[in-house]
């Protein structure tokens, strides 16, 4: 099940805790988007460790690929979509904080405009 998370919470917690609550939202991103793009792809643990692994270069990958799954979200739910994939790249380049935060405020539209429940 998809919750709406508040996104300035989860920027504090993030400054709050060092980093330990960005890992947490970075995990929930990728299984929400997972879940509201109904499609099958890597896991948030999966993602995080590979990120890890490859010193940020899956990160990126990563960045690209949810705004695919976000763009087939809201195909999906007869709302207008654009190619954000090239801007969440762009953005995980330099703050990765924005890219999440602009994820997240997308999943919490789709959420927010969909009779179903996720």
């Amino acid at each position: 099940m998809v919750q709406q998370k508040n996104i300035a919470v989860c920027i504090i917690l993030s400054i709050v805790t060092c980093g330990i609550y960005g890992i947490y939202w970075f995990v929930c991103l990728t299984n929400d988007t997972n879940t509201v793009s109904q499609t099958q792809g890597t896991s948030g643990g999966m993602a995080f460790l590979l990120t890890i692994i490859t010193c940020n270069i899956y990160g990126l990958y990563w960045a690209y690929k949810q705004g695919e799954k976000i763009d087939i979200a809201k195909q999906n739910h007869g709302m207008q979509s654009s190619n954000s994939g090239i801007l969440y790249l762009i953005l995980c380049l330099f703050v990765p904080v924005v890219a999440w935060a602009l994820m997240q405020n997308e999943i919490n539209n789709i959420c927010g405009s969909g009779s179903n429940n996720y």
